[in-house]
Parts: structure tokens; C-alpha cells; sequence
């Protein structure tokens, strides 16, 4: 039998709209915070870009798995160790890493490591070095994180957020064995220059950070920005440059060449390395 038309309708369930996100809020719980710094720290001009971008389902779960375990966020209010930060040991269910702390342990970070395949794989390659990689691209901090799962890397840690607090504000110094910074972002338009990482003033507090003898190795495509780099590099009274010309350097073994050089040179872009050794002044 058919319903009877004139019967009254039954009311309609109210709709509920779903609560938009908190932007300041973790994507991942208990993975990397929007802006972990937040207001601690001033407003400067930044030298790279927020990028959530689209993170896959692995991604995403080696986020929210192995975040507590390998991952930090530049907070900016307390000074880390860095041999407990490398601990070497069984994770705990609590998410907490057990196990021994590495105090000689000597530890590069790496600055901006795109999908951070390359940094696995000069993890593999050294795995007696800890490397503190320190990013701001959701998915490439999920796929480092899944890389070193999947390849059984222990030296390998992951930063979200600004570098220069981290550097400034959480690290001790001469902390650091070494500081890796590979086709940053070229800020190619010259009202952005200012915008570029290499500058003196961050040499200068990078200078503060790493050890005597320690290794300051730029990479860029970008023949101004290589340009910039050798000229505040030379500048520096903490460096030494490690070509005796006073040049740029060739591409060393440790740094593979990722896709994303691979498709530049064979564009016919000219890829400019630069080593500098902290001296001891």
C-alpha cells in the first residue's frame, strides 16, 4: 500500500555542521603542531614558506605512529640534548624512547629536506652520524619518517619548524658536527632577496653552533644565490673555505643526487656545492 499523501511529514533530524579545525592544531595527533614556536618568539622576515600540502595515507601514519618516538618541534622554550635526543634503544608503548644515550654521538643537521629521500639516504650511508633534520613540509617529515622506519635507520630525527630558533634557542654551543643546507629556497625576485637564509647574520649564529672543524656545506642551482653564498661564506672570520682556489666545490660522494637535481641539470641548470670548515676563532 502507498503512504498517504496528506499525512503530516515527521520532522527532519537537525544537521549538524562538522567543527572546522583549529588551524593551531596538531593535523595528526600527537604528530607536528601548525606553529610550534607560536607568539615566544618575534615576528621576523622568514626565509621560507608554511607547507602542509597533501599527506598520504602513509605519511600520515608514520606521523602519528613514530612522531612521539623521532620527532621534535621547535618550540623555542627549552635547550635539547642532543645525546638524548639520539637514544638508542626498544621504544616504549608510551610512545617515549627507551634505552641508552649517545652523548658522542656526533650529530649534522640538515636544513630543508624536501621528501627527505636523499637524507635517508645519507643516513644509511653514515650511520655512525645522527642527523637532525629540520623541515616545515608536512609530508615530506611523514616520508622521512616512514623512510627510516622501512630502512631500519636509528640515526635519523625529524624538526618541525623554524631552524633558526632551533639553532638560536634549543641548541647548545658548538653542538654540532656539521650543517647541511641544499637547494634552499632561492628567493629569486630581487625585492625577496632579503628573504634568503644564507646571510651574514645567520652564519653568524650558525658559526656559534658547530664544533671546530665542523662542515658548513651549501648546495644551490641558482648561480645569484651561489653567488651570495661564497661571497658571505668568504666574508665570515669563523670559516675557512675547504677548495684552496677559494671556489666552489665539487659535488662530494655523500650528497646523492636527488630527482629534483637530476631534472635541473638536465635542464642545463649548473649546480654550485660550497664546504666551509668552522675554524677555530
Amino acid at each position: 500500500m502507498s503512504e498517504n499523501p496528506t499525512a503530516p511529514e515527521s520532522p527532519a533530524e537537525p544537521r549538524t555542521l562538522p567543527t572546522p579545525r583549529d588551524r593551531s592544531e596538531p593535523m595528526f595527533p600527537g604528530g607536528p603542531v601548525a606553529d610550534p614556536a607560536g607568539s615566544h618568539h618575534e615576528r621576523r622576515i622568514r626565509s621560507f614558506r608554511p607547507r602542509r600540502g597533501r599527506v598520504t595515507v602513509g605519511q600520515g601514519e608514520a606521523l602519528r605512529r613514530l612522531w612521539p618516538q623521532w620527532g621534535l618541534d621547535i618550540d623555542g622554550l627549552r635547550r635539547i640534548d642532543l645525546g638524548e635526543l639520539f637514544r638508542t634503544g626498544p621504544e616504549e608503548t608510551s610512545g617515549s624512547v627507551a634505552g641508552t644515550p649517545r652523548p658522542d654521538l656526533p650529530v649534522v643537521l640538515e636544513i630543508g629536506f624536501g621528501m627527505g629521500e636523499a637524507t635517508a639516504q645519507m643516513a644509511a650511508a653514515d650511520p655512525g652520524t645522527g642527523i637532525l633534520a629540520a623541515d616545515v613540509h608536512t609530508p615530506g617529515q611523514g616520508n622521512l619518517l616512514a623512510l627510516a622506519e622501512r630502512n631500519g635507520l636509528t640515526n635519523v630525527r625529524v624538526a618541525n619548524g623554524d631552524a633558526i630558533i632551533l639553532l638560536r634557542e634549543m641548541l647548545a654551543p658548538a653542538a654540532l658536527s656539521g650543517l647541511r643546507i641544499y637547494f634552499p629556497d632561492p628567493w629569486p625576485k630581487k625585492r625577496h632577496n632579503k628573504r634568503r637564509l644564507i646571510q651574514p647574520e645567520f652564519i653568524e649564529l650558525a658559526a656559534t653552533r658547530l664544533k671546530p672543524g665542523a662542515l658548513l656545506h651549501c648546495a644551490t642551482d641558482w648561480e645569484p644565490y651561489a653567488e651570495q653564498m661564497l661571497e658571505v661564506l668568504t666574508a665570515s672570520p669563523a670559516f675557512d673555505n675547504t677548495q684552496p682556489d677559494g671556489g666552489y666545490s665539487p659535488r662530494p660522494d655523500f650528497r646523492p643526487l636527488t630527482k629534483f637535481e637530476g631534472q635541473g641539470l638536465d635542464k642545463g641548470h649548473l649546480v654550485h656545492d660550497l664546504i666551509f670548515r668552522r675554524n677555530d676563532t
